[in-house]
């Protein structure tokens, strides 16, 4: 008897994991981006060891706008959770919030580039300055797909789809924002470092 009711339970149905194909699409293009800038960083790396390396001071407006990323990050947290508690309103202003601080530091990485441009250093010439074009303006470009998916986002929110009951667009505007941010620090983090 006991052999019989063994055998039964070994053979019930097994839950599969389940994921959202929006979700795993966003999580796929996430680690294509991380293998992208890896790549990036150690040829960077390997560069700067074989010399004719031109050393300059990062333009202090580039820390300003690592601070614009970072409270754009927690306007959009504030997105987030105003959706998960259907406050509309708060919604609506956060997401916008997150919006425009997102143009404010496309428009600061431009200054930035003026600023080196200032201070002759350009995308031609030297390796470091090269790269340095390279890496802001990659990070730039994904900071626009996340303009646009910011975008996307907000147009849902002003028609009432994003609520309690229906966060994945917010979610994943909400992942991949925080990722570009994260991105971000690293970047400046790496090229306050190796410069």
């Amino acid at each position: 008897m006991e052999s019989v009711q063994q055998y039964k339970v070994e053979k019930e149905p097994q839950e599969t994991l389940a994921m959202d194909p929006m979700k795993f699409i966003l999580w796929l293009f996430l680690v294509s981006i991380i293998m992208l800038f890896a790549s990036q960083s150690s040829a960077y790396l390997v560069r700067r060891a074989e010399g004719n390396w031109l050393e300059f001071a990062m333009p202090k407006i580039f820390w300003y706008s690592t601070g614009v990323l970072l409270i754009s990050s927690a306007a959009m947290q504030w997105a987030f959770f105003s959706a998960k508690k259907d406050q509309f309103k708060e919604l609506k202003i956060a997401i916008s919030i997150t919006f425009v601080l997102g143009l404010v530091f496309l428009w600061m990485q431009f200054e930035g580039w003026k600023e080196l441009v200032a201070m002759n250093v350009y995308f031609v010439g030297n390796p470091s300055g090269s790269f340095f074009y390279v890496f802001t303006g990659l990070h730039g470009f994904h900071i626009i797909s996340g303009l646009i998916v910011l975008l996307y986002s907000l147009t849902a929110a002003f028609r009432l789809k994003v609520h309690a009951k229906n966060l994945r667009r917010i979610q994943i505007c909400a992942t991949y924002w925080h990722f570009l941010d994260l991105l971000w620090l690293y970047l400046f983090v790496f090229l306050l470092t190796f410069n």
